[in-house]
């Protein structure tokens, strides 16, 4: 039973540690772009249900902290219904009431008579702020940590795979890929593993020429020690790089910044990539994870950095810097997904604040209404569809079945 709890300790507190973090400064994002706008608000919540602490500042915000950690949300005040964006007729009820409770002008601190400009980006400041966690998340890594780039020089080529059809040889330096200059073997196996099917360019340096060659990955269904079961493109090449080749670069403040940002952008076009291939029918969608497979995955990399790390300090070290680049990734994903144009998402709110912008006037309330449900059912399925490839990744019973010895 202790080994039970020690495993389940392992994979459920790093998890509720980083989402928390994530989704506190998503909602900071939310509450401090409304502050500046002087926006009247209620409360701001960390977590959901009875709440095991709480008190009011002396704005009048309640800050609540709730027994399920696994969300938050900032409760601006006058809200009128589930979609948070009243139509014509509501806020015209609304300002009467404001009036005849506060006096006249009282409207003009509440959300929902703010100029539209404000109440957009009081929306997108949440995204932004994920995106700015993980830019400075990266940055702060790069600058004292640093990163070990390791070239793309080629150690194997797979007998009859694509790579050898295409004419790779062993002690071949990558150096492009689909014309663009590749540092880190990395950045290859990313490029291929979401282009299975799909012609891939490169280029390599080869007794001192450049060589073009086109490689189409196969798709290839292994297991991954941290995302479990995974189907990515392959084209059989085994890299390597000698010891002479690696180098550990250690950023200025100024490059630490522009490598975050560069960091945070092609995590972003990984996801527009693997979202445009799936739409189109290039991918399945069996990557799509929900939060058994985050837990997984933060519990995989807290067992990798405990176990690579016998001393307790190192292993504290590690253990923080691998928690931390996860928060990072993480944060992305949750601004991505936020910014999707479903009414319960924030990007929905942007999207009926677009309407609004267009034809003068808010989208009708039963529009609102229909839309919410409609936006609550798709992320619902959405949800349950990343469940089910979490389950299907991870077999649930063999899992637990580890746990348990």
């Amino acid at each position: 039973m202790l080994g039970f709890l020690g495993q389940a300790l392992i994979y459920v507190v790093p998890f509720l540690l980083v989402l928390t973090l994530v989704v506190t400064v998503h909602e900071l994002g939310h509450f401090l772009t409304a502050r500046v706008f002087k926006v009247k608000m209620d409360r701001f919540s960390i977590g959901f249900g009875r709440a095991i602490f709480q008190r009011t500042d002396r704005h009048g915000v309640e800050w609540r902290l709730g027994w399920l950690p696994l969300g938050g949300y900032v409760k601006f005040s006058g809200d009128l219904d589930a979609t948070g964006v009243p139509d014509r007729a509501g806020l015209e009820a609304m300002k009467r009431e404001l009036v005849a409770e506060h006096g006249p002008g009282a409207e003009r601190d509440y959300l929902y008579f703010k100029p539209l400009w404000q109440r957009a980006l009081i929306v997108a400041g949440g995204p932004f702020a994920n995106f700015v966690l993980a830019i400075a998340i990266f940055a702060l890594l790069f600058s004292l940590v640093g990163v070990e780039l390791r070239p793309a020089r080629v150690m194997e080529v797979a007998p009859n795979s694509p790579a050898a059809v295409a004419g790779f040889r062993p002690g071949d330096l990558i150096t492009q890929v689909n014309g663009k200059m590749i540092a880190d073997g990395g950045e290859v196996t990313r490029v291929v593993a979401l282009s299975s099917g799909t012609p891939v360019d490169f280029v390599v340096e080869r007794a001192g020429a450049n060589v073009r060659l086109t490689a189409t990955p196969e798709r290839v269904t292994t297991q991954d020690p941290i995302a479990g079961k995974v189907s990515i493109g392959r084209i059989g090449l085994g890299l390597g790089s000698s010891r002479d080749e690696v180098r550990h670069v250690r950023y200025g403040p100024i490059a630490a910044v522009g490598r975050g940002f560069t960091e945070t952008g092609d995590i972003l076009k990984t996801t527009f990539t693997y979202i445009g291939r799936m739409i189109s029918g290039r991918e399945s969608g069996d990557q799509l994870s929900g939060p058994l497979g985050i837990a997984k995955a933060s519990g995989a990399l807290t067992n990798a950095a405990v176990a690579a790390n016998p001393d307790p300090l190192a292993m504290i070290g590690n253990l923080l810097l691998t928690l931390t680049s996860f928060a990072a990734i993480l944060s992305v994903g949750i601004g991505f997904l936020n910014l999707l144009p479903v009414p319960v998402l924030d990007g929905g709110h942007l999207m009926f604040y677009a309407y609004e912008a267009v034809a003068r006037r808010p989208v009708a309330a039963r529009v609102q209404e229909a839309g919410y449900r409609v936006g609550l059912a798709l992320l619902a399925s959405l949800m349950l569809f990343a469940t089910w490839n979490d389950l299907q990744k991870l077999n649930l019973f063999k899992f637990l079945g580890g746990l348990v010895s």
